[in-house]
């Protein structure tokens, strides 16, 4: 979508560097006038020095480029991870809001200059000054797309507390379900989770198996409201920790069990009445989807119900610089693939899907309220984490909103059964909007 002139940059007193101050920055204005090119949307850009390449004081967002060497280095090796990394080292700050910057980002992704101008550009990002790369908190001893307690700790792990500071009270890490964007998040959140309970047709007495149970929310949920038995399971040991004290704090103990297990270590006989995976499935990997969806149809008694909620993306997950940046820093063994090829392989395993829903809108405005949260308590969060973790995050879940408001990213809940079975649903969805 393009925006209009409405903040453009125009003239000012601070729109071009005074050469008193320096022959770099001029050099500096120079450049990103030429990357930047007929841009209008709602990001501004400054320099180290105050001056404003683009947009004035009404901008939303600015990114604020704090030394000359890092603009060196970005033109000479220009990608969206390069500029990630340089935010998490502190080389580029990010002031105001943050989502509006991807929208700058996507249009520098999207430029294509003329040979004759990156000659041009390349010669004068070769008189900046010259520092070291850039780089920033990945990961090591775990390899991507491969779903292990190490790479699921390298995300989850990172401290409770911290979590705390912006989730909301259940502490549920996955979209919210909202009524209207004017909805709390907490409102939202418990909407959720009671929607999966009704869309799961949950009823005392049932078994119900969560892969992925995260701090405990949607297990205790179903137990105190529905009354079934719960079993979760994570790989996370600091989710594992408050899950099972949170189970004990809210005497839930003889109808809820948390265990930290594997779901390919799941028993083989067929067990729960229900399924449900919120959040997880982003870790499974498309090379695994045979044995996540056929572990999950074994596990299901005949006449269960299957809830499969996870993200998806519109092209597959191709080795993109945005892609790159996020199995290095944030999800080491995260993969995504279109909702198509996700139900493609729900019915090789021997499911029959009854209902599809796609959630993406409900996922922006989650992600809005984390940031705004996350922003807020920012001191209180710096003394849980060190800077570059708390700037991942910031970057991380801005950026998400933006491709989820964008819509090249989804979500979507997917219910299924077994194939040749006889669905415990009613013929219409009346029931879920009582």
């Amino acid at each position: 979508m393009r925006h209009s002139g409405l903040f453009h940059s125009t003239p000012t007193e601070h729109s071009r560097p005074d050469p008193r101050r320096g022959s770099d920055a001029e050099r500096a204005f120079r450049i990103l006038k030429t990357v930047v090119g007929d841009y209008q949307g709602p990001a501004g850009i400054r320099l180290w020095d105050g001056c404003r390449v683009y947009g004035g004081p009404e901008v939303p967002g600015s990114l604020v480029f704090r030394d000359a060497a890092f603009l060196r280095q970005l033109v000479l090796h220009w990608s969206a991870l390069t500029l990630g990394e340089g935010y998490l080292a502190g080389r580029v700050d990010a002031e105001g809001a943050m989502e509006p910057l991807f929208h700058l980002i996507e249009h520098l992704r999207q430029r294509r200059l003329a040979p004759g101008a990156r000659a041009r550009l390349a010669w004068e990002a070769l008189h900046l000054p010259r520092t070291r790369a850039a780089r920033g908190p990945g990961l090591r001893g775990a390899r991507a797309h491969e779903n292990s307690p190490a790479t699921i700790a390298h995300h989850y792990d990172v401290g409770n507390d911290f979590y705390r500071l912006w989730l909301d009270r259940e502490m549920v890490y996955s979209c919210a379900y909202f009524r209207d964007p004017a909805q709390s998040l907490e409102a939202a959140q418990r909407d959720k989770l009671d929607y999966i309970c009704r869309k799961l047709r949950l009823a005392p007495g049932m078994d119900l198996l969560d892969i992925g149970c995260g701090w405990g929310a949607l297990v205790c949920w179903a137990a105190r409201h529905y009354g079934v038995r719960a079993h979760g399971i994570t790989l996370s040991r600091q989710q594992y920790a408050y899950a099972r004290e949170r189970v004990r704090r809210e005497g839930l103990e003889d109808r809820v069990r948390i265990e930290l297990r594997d779901y390919r270590d799941l028993p083989p006989a067929p067990a729960y009445d229900r399924v449900v995976s919120v959040g997880m499935f982003e870790h499974v990997g498309v090379a695994n989807f045979p044995t996540y969806f056929g572990t999950v149809r074994r596990v299901l008694r005949p006449g269960g119900l299957f809830l499969n909620h996870g993200i998806t993306n519109d092209t597959g997950w191709t080795q993109t610089d945005i892609q790159q940046f996020v199995n290095r820093y944030v999800f080491p063994d995260g993969e995504l693939a279109p909702v198509s090829e996700v139900q493609d392989a729900m019915e090789k395993a021997g499911f029959e899907i009854h209902d599809v829903e796609g959630l993406r809108r409900h996922y922006a405005l989650t992600l809005r309220h984390w940031v705004r949260r996350l922003e807020a308590h920012r001191e209180q969060a710096l003394q849980q984490v060190p800077e570059p973790v708390y700037r991942l995050w910031r970057l991380y879940m801005a950026g998400s909103a933006y491709y989820f408001d964008e819509g090249s990213v989804g979500v979507y809940q997917i219910l299924a059964g077994h194939q040749l079975d006889r669905p415990p649903l009613p013929l219409r969805r009346d029931d879920l909007y009582h």
